[in-house]
């Protein structure tokens, strides 16, 4: 959703309301694609500080589905955000930072969407576990070993260690 910035711009109101409704039906980042199972709309508070510059608060939900890092089974995971950002729209940008940083603004438009994909990209968790104890999958045949034992000898050896394993297995034999 866009929002209209120009009567804030202007000294037409001081302030603004706004209950945004969130597009975005996926999270798509560089690597991966989730999923969004439930939003809420995002409650915004726009207040104009100055000449040109604007103060945006507010919060939201987002609950997407992101697969286990071990087994790869879908996991709901629930993202509360709180949103506090200064905006000076005479920044020309050679002046701003980091580009990426104020992609969410385009000309006198402030699009939610890219506001809230910045602060849900910093709460994706490094590691997304369906359960403390996940087994994850069998190396061999891919099974979930959440789900019962497939059979497979799993044991592992460096192939450079496979003369020590006959060494070992001539003194079991003996």
């Amino acid at each position: 959703m866009l929002i209209d910035l120009r009567n804030l711009l202007s000294g037409a109101k001081d302030d603004m309301t706004v209950s945004a409704p969130l597009e975005m039906e996926t999270f798509r980042t560089a690597l991966a694609e989730y999923p969004v199972m439930e939003k809420q709309p995002v409650e915004l508070v726009l207040t104009r500080t100055g000449k040109d510059k604007l103060h945006i608060s507010g919060n939201g939900f987002v609950a997407l589905e992101i697969p286990c890092d071990r087994c790869l089974e879908p996991v709901r995971t629930e993202m509360h955000f709180d949103i506090d950002k200064d905006i000076d729209m005479q920044e020309t940008s050679g002046e701003i930072e980091d580009e990426e940083e104020k992609d969410y603004i385009d000309g006198y438009n402030l699009d939610v969407d890219k506001l809230v994909f910045g602060e849900i990209l910093l709460l994706i968790p490094g590691k997304t576990l369906c359960k403390e104890d996940c087994k994850g999958l069998c190396l061999r045949c891919g099974a979930n070993l959440n789900e019962g034992e497939c059979g497979c000898d799993r044991e592992s050896l460096d192939p450079r260690m496979s003369v020590f394993k006959d060494i070992l297995n001539n003194f079991k034999e003996v």
